[in-house]
């Protein structure tokens, strides 16, 4: 990901990894149960909303919004209840550094919006690492690159 050079390149890089995400929590939810899919629920909603107003505010302030794709390849095959957990983590952990270069880009209440996401989808990822089980269960900057 490279840096955004202003607010509306970087909000419409959020909303194209909100679509990605959005599109992973199908191949998650089919393999997880109980609690852990109510999880993915939940965390797909999330993205939902957000992809939402996202579309809403970058349509109604003039700016472009990119379009959706019709798919989207995954790091790996999600084939259990492991692997899907794990891409659950990886893809709240993505869609937060999208969030993050747009705190950055942003100022006023489109950083303060940008600031909400970056912290829900880092303790959304937290909670699916508890999930899962895999340790740490927190990372010590959200959204930063590896």
């Amino acid at each position: 990901m490279t840096a955004p050079t202003g607010p509306a390149e970087a909000l419409g890089a959020a909303l194209t990894a909100e679509y990605a995400a959005i599109w992973a929590y199908g191949p998650i939810g089919v393999r997880l149960t109980d609690a852990a899919r109510t999880a993915a629920r939940e965390a797909e909603a999330a993205h939902r909303r957000r992809r939402d107003a996202l579309v809403v505010q970058l349509s109604t302030s003039g700016g472009t919004v990119p379009a959706d794709r019709a798919g989207y390849t995954l790091p790996y095959p999600v084939t259990d209840r492991t692997s899907a957990l794990r891409l659950a983590v990886e893809v709240e952990e993505r869609t937060a550094a999208f969030w993050r270069a747009a705190v950055a880009a942003t100022t006023g209440p489109d950083r303060d919006r940008a600031l909400a996401a970056l912290v829900d989808y880092a303790v959304r990822a937290t909670r699916f690492r508890r999930i899962a089980g895999i340790t740490p269960s927190t990372v010590a900057f959200p959204g930063r690159p590896t």
